[in-house]
């Protein structure tokens, strides 16, 4: 352990103007990166098995993404955070592009309905996931530049919704409207700790509401999401089929699992087990109890990100942080709010866990990020 420590000290060691990083986050975030490679290759084995004729396919495509995250936690732990906030600008329109190429014929690839994906030289790359972040930089800038008139109409809440609305419109045409909810619900966060008066705030949530009605009132999948929310056996054989079949799974647990590997939902009775239904066989081998402690530490790393924030020698920092952190445990009240029938199924992966790179690399860039703001803040 001694040699460990020794190890992270040298490889996180502190320039002239910084001090000893977050540690807590740090380990926390291994123990998360760590934990989750051992679930994906539980849960996902059978059916890695049954499409690929390889238990471990999932676990092995999940290795280099990890390894390049890893590298970039590293690399973006060591850059002053100051750096993105005079680049601001750009990641804005690195966003709008980002969001744009799923569109173009040759690079656009599509799964099922959705067109998340870009393939560049074989390899497949969620736009939105890296958006999640570059729009998140800006947002923090420009609330800091704009200060106190960020409560005015005119210089707040106007390019607030021009801005967030060209986003959530080409999130929309893709559509990934689980995604689009973690990037609207962490900007408003923000929006708000950035100085945003309470009834442009209503005003925001009153649009929501209505934007939320129309889309679910034209989309009948989205509706059908809703209808096994209210009653999931409605339709149980088709319609609320993962729903059901993952509360089966999360039920079956008890309060301490049936062990590590002895999933039986996992054995293609309930789909993307490799994805955003990874939760209920975590749930199902190693049961409540354990489960929780999985949930306290997402809260812990919110925690942590919140005390970083409160002590952050900026307000460039402070919105930062809370957006990085906000997006993490909305993601993860998305995802297990899902599988447990709390709020509809959205099809977001459970952070650091789920098998899917895009999602990896952005996380932990993400926390790279909040690294290097705890290095700067004001508790020594």
């Amino acid at each position: 352990m001694k040699l460990f420590k020794a190890f992270l000290k040298r490889l996180f060691r502190v320039k002239k103007h910084e001090h000893e990083p977050d540690k807590p986050l740090i380990f926390s975030t291994l123990i998360l990166v760590v934990f989750g490679l051992l679930m994906l290759a539980s849960a996902s084995a059978v059916s890695a098995y049954s499409h690929f004729g390889d238990s471990y396919y999932y676990l092995k495509n999940q290795l280099l993404p990890l390894i390049i995250g890893l590298g970039l936690f590293f690399i973006f732990s060591r850059i002053d955070y100051h750096f993105w906030r005079k680049n601001a600008i750009y990641f804005l329109g690195g966003s709008l592009v980002l969001l744009i190429l799923v569109f173009i014929p040759g690079l656009s690839a599509g799964y099922g309905t959705a067109h998340s994906w870009i393939n560049i030289f074989g390899f497949s790359i969620q736009p939105s996931e890296f958006v999640k972040l570059s729009f998140l930089i800006y947002l923090a800038a420009w609330l800091e530049l704009r200060g106190k008139a960020v409560k005015e109409f005119s210089q707040g809440l106007a390019p607030f919704l021009i801005i967030l609305g060209v986003i959530c419109l080409l999130m929309y045409k893709q559509p990934d409207l689980g995604t689009l909810s973690i990037i609207v619900l962490s900007s408003l966060i923000v929006y708000f700790v950035g100085g945003a008066k309470i009834r442009h705030m209503l005003a925001i949530l009153i649009l929501m509401g209505m934007a939320l009605w129309g889309v679910v009132g034209m989309n009948g999948y989205q509706a059908q999401r809703f209808q096994c929310l209210a009653d999931p056996s409605f339709s149980p054989d088709h319609i609320c089929y993962q729903i059901n079949q993952s509360l089966i799974a999360v039920g079956s647990g008890g309060w301490t699992g049936r062990g590590l590997g002895e999933s039986r939902q996992k054995f293609l009775y309930l789909p993307e087990v490799s994805g955003d239904a990874i939760f209920p066989i975590i749930s199902e081998e190693i049961g409540f109890i354990f489960s929780t402690f999985l949930i306290l530490l997402y809260l812990f790393i919110f925690y942590r990100g919140w005390i970083i924030a409160k002590s952050s020698a900026d307000i460039f920092g402070r919105l930062l942080s809370i957006g990085v952190v906000s997006w993490i445990l909305i993601q993860v009240f998305l995802n297990i709010g899902g599988m447990t029938n709390l709020v509809p199924i959205t099809g977001v992966p459970l952070p650091f866990i789920s098998a899917g790179g895009s999602a990896l690399i952005a996380g932990l860039m993400a926390l790279g990020i909040l690294v290097n703001i705890s290095k700067q803040t004001s508790n020594r």
